[in-house]
Parts: structure tokens; C-alpha cells; sequence
């Protein structure tokens, strides 16, 4: 196994945050980025409220995931041909919009097929703040050691916001209203999107600008280390939505609903420890072997959750597997960059992104049907198959986590990017 050394100290956070116009994006980004982590919650929380079933509202927030991970793409590669400021501004109307009439049919009582219709355009709508972010560090830092810091700070930040949205949401669902989630939602959607667009002058020059032809049409998608990632991202998303709904189901079997966000910001908040750790830290092994040991910690973390039935073991439980998350987080986030080329990250940041919606979206819907007819134990299952079939893919296909060559072209495909010689 290679094991690289790429400096002997890593740059730190304060250094990352003095490049020039970083603040700029990344305080309105911050705050557009907090929707995504209340929007599962938010629904489920509506929904089990005015339907009574975790599994209906599991299957309405798992087509809003579906949705987000077959669009999210998609908006990632307009983003790279047309700028993100113009997907921005239409994206963040609609999701307002969607979200509102679905709030609405929720509380009329609408048939779930109503609310199933309302879901489709809320998840495809939803804006992809991180991807983005990702790729204005990456059009800034490119080549530089802080990029691998600035992976950590993302992974950081957005776990912050996994500590912040769904103690957030369901404060505002069991203590206002059951629909209070999801407006504070929108509402922060449209207002931090359109901060976030504003900040035109810091995102990466379109690929339809830049005079290469044969660059831009690459998908992200066609590098076979990307699908790998994807597919393994999956897994991390049936962590964070097996996580929300087993907890919501557990909180309300020991008859305190309100314990439910305590409980999930625990865990993440051991997911953004770990992401500050990280950031911290020269690593000398290899990214490969990096992402891979991520993943091995979190197979056995999340295995035994199911056994876990008090809720001080079940947080610290929840606490470890929040600190394997984010190791493999961070690494899958930063082979991107030697994977991909710079006119087509922003597409490769939201299929993982899209990849962890997906995962998330399909735990919601096997856990919450899990929980409705089992219990809150049952659905804890989700995290442990998810993760586990994550890990024998990486196990199976790590060879294609190579990084593109820098030297040397193996051969040329139809669209003109270099296919690299995998090197252990």
C-alpha cells in the first residue's frame, strides 16, 4: 500500500479563512446550507403528525430525497456550463414555492398521492449550497495544500449544520407547530440562497466561458472512481435517515418526543468533532486506505445500535458512530479533486451529495416501515445493512479511486480527459 506524506504540517483553519473573498460566500453559504438538514426531519415530523404513520411519512420525505438525488446532478452540471448564480435564483423560488403547497396539502389532510405530487418538485428544488461551496474552494485553491483543510472545514461546517437543523426542526414541530419545521425551512432557503447567488464574483467561471470545448460536456459520472463514491456515499445517507426516524420512533417509545433532536445532535455533533480532528491532522496514509478505515469504524459502530434500548447508550453509541462518519466524509469529498476534472466538480460534489439524499431517502422509508411494525430497534437495522454493503464496495472496487495521472496519458476518451493508470 502507497503511503504519501504531502507536508509535515497542515495548514490550519485560520490560514483557509484568509484567502482572499472566502467570508463572502461562505457566511450567506452557511446559512443556505441549514435547509438541507431540516428538511428530512421537518417532514416526517408533519407528516407522522397529521397521518399518524412513520412509514407514510418516511415514503413522502424518501420522494423528496429521490427527487434531490436524480436532479442534484443535474443542477451540478448546469452550474459548471452555466454559473451557479443562475441556477441558484430559479431553484430557490421553486423550492419555496413546492414547500409551501405541501405544507399546505399536509395540513388539509390531502391524500398521501397529493403529498407524494408536492414532494417531486420540494426535492428536486433543493439548492445544492454545498457542492457549491466545494467547488468555489476548489476553483480557489487548486494545486494548493489547503485544499485538504478546506475539505475539512466543509465536512465541519455541514455537520455543524447537522447539530444545528434537526434540533432546530423538531423544536419548532413539537414546540410551535408541526408545520414550523418546514416554513423555517423555506423561509431560510430562499432568503441564504439569494445571499449565497449574490456572491457571483467568488464562483468558478462557467465551462461554456472558457473556450474548451472538449472539456465541457464531461460528466463527472462517466470517472469510474465517482460511481464508486457515489455508491458508497449511499451508505452514509442510510445512517443519517435510518438515525432520524429510529430516533423520532425511540423518543416517542420511552414518552419523550423532545429527546429525539437531543439525541441526533449528538450524533452529530460527534460527526463534526471528528470533521475538526481531521482538518487538524497531516495525514501520512494514503486517502484510499483513509476512507476505507472511515468506513470499517462506522460498519461496527452502527452495528449495534439496534441493541441499544436507554437513551444515555443509545447517544453514545450515537456519538462513536457520528466520529466515523466524517474521516470518510472528508476523504471522499477530497478525492474528488484528483479524480475530477475542474470543469466538472460541482456535477461530482452533487452526486455524492445526490448519493447521500438517495441513501437517505430509501432509510426513511425501510426504517420507518421498520418502526411502524417492529419498533424504534428494527429500524436501527437500516445503518448497519447500509454501511455494511458500503464497506464491500469500497473493498471490491478501491482500485478505482485511483487518482487521474499527472504525468503520463494511458489512453484518450471520445470527450478528450485522460484515463489514468491505477497505482497502489
Amino acid at each position: 500500500m502507497a503511503s504519501t506524506v504531502t507536508s509535515e504540517r497542515r495548514p490550519g483553519y485560520g490560514q483557509l479563512l484568509r484567502t482572499p473573498g472566502a467570508l463572502t460566500f461562505l457566511l450567506p453559504g452557511f446559512a443556505a446550507r441549514q435547509p438541507f438538514a431540516m428538511l428530512t426531519i421537518s417532514i416526517v415530523l408533519l407528516v407522522q403528525h397529521t397521518t399518524g404513520s412513520y412509514g407514510s411519512a418516511g415514503a413522502v420525505a424518501a420522494v423528496t430525497g429521490v427527487s434531490m438525488a436524480l436532479f442534484a446532478p443535474q443542477s451540478g452540471k448546469l452550474a459548471d456550463r452555466f454559473g451557479q448564480r443562475a441556477v441558484l435564483l430559479p431553484g430557490v423560488l421553486v423550492h419555496s414555492a413546492s414547500g409551501s403547497v405541501l405544507i399546505a396539502l399536509a395540513l388539509a389532510g390531502a391524500p398521501l398521492w397529493a403529498l407524494f405530487v408536492a414532494a417531486v418538485p420540494t426535492g428536486a428544488s433543493v439548492p445544492q449550497i454545498g457542492p457549491m461551496v466545494r467547488a468555489r474552494w476548489a476553483a480557489k485553491l487548486d494545486g494548493s495544500p489547503l485544499m485538504s483543510t478546506a475539505a475539512a472545514f466543509e465536512s465541519v461546517t455541514d455537520e455543524f449544520t447537522f447539530v444545528i437543523g434537526p434540533v432546530l426542526a423538531t423544536a419548532l414541530c413539537t414546540g410551535v407547530h408541526p408545520a414550523a419545521g418546514l416554513i423555517t425551512e423555506a423561509a431560510l432557503t430562499l432568503v441564504g440562497g439569494l445571499l449565497f447567488a449574490s456572491q457571483h464574483h467568488t464562483q468558478p467561471q462557467p465551462s461554456r466561458a472558457d473556450g474548451h470545448a472538449r472539456v465541457e460536456h464531461v460528466s463527472a459520472l462517466s470517472i469510474p472512481g465517482v460511481r464508486v463514491l457515489a455508491v458508497s456515499f449511499l451508505g452514509i445517507g442510510a445512517v443519517f435517515g435510518g438515525m432520524q426516524v429510529s430516533l423520532t420512533a425511540f423518543s416517542e417509545e420511552i414518552g419523550n418526543p423532545g429527546a429525539n433532536g437531543l439525541l441526533y445532535g449528538i450524533f452529530a455533533a460527534g460527526n463534526m468533532l471528528a470533521g475538526i480532528a481531521c482538518g487538524a491532522i497531516a495525514w501520512k496514509s494514503a486517502p484510499r486506505t483513509r476512507l476505507i478505515a472511515g468506513y470499517t469504524g462506522l460498519t461496527l459502530a452502527a452495528s449495534g445500535l439496534w441493541a441499544m434500548h436507554s437513551a444515555v447508550l443509545l447517544g453514545g453509541l450515537g456519538l462513536i458512530v457520528g466520529l466515523c462518519i466524517a474521516p470518510a466524509l472528508i476523504t471522499g469529498y477530497t478525492l474528488v479533486e484528483s479524480l475530477v476534472p475542474a470543469s466538472a466538480r460541482t456535477e461530482a460534489f452533487t452526486w455524492l451529495t445526490g448519493a447521500v439524499a438517495l441513501g437517505q431517502a430509501g432509510a426513511v422509508t425501510v426504517a420507518g416501515r421498520l418502526a411502524d411494525t417492529h419498533g424504534s430497534s428494527a429500524g436501527f437495522l437500516v445503518p448497519m445493512a447500509g454501511t455494511a454493503l458500503a464497506l464491500v464496495t469500497l473493498l471490491s472496487l478501491r482500485s478505482r479511486l485511483a487518482p487521474r495521472s499527472s504525468g503520463r496519458t494511458v489512453a484518450r476518451s471520445g470527450v478528450g480527459h485522460r484515463v489514468p493508470v491505477a497505482v497502489d
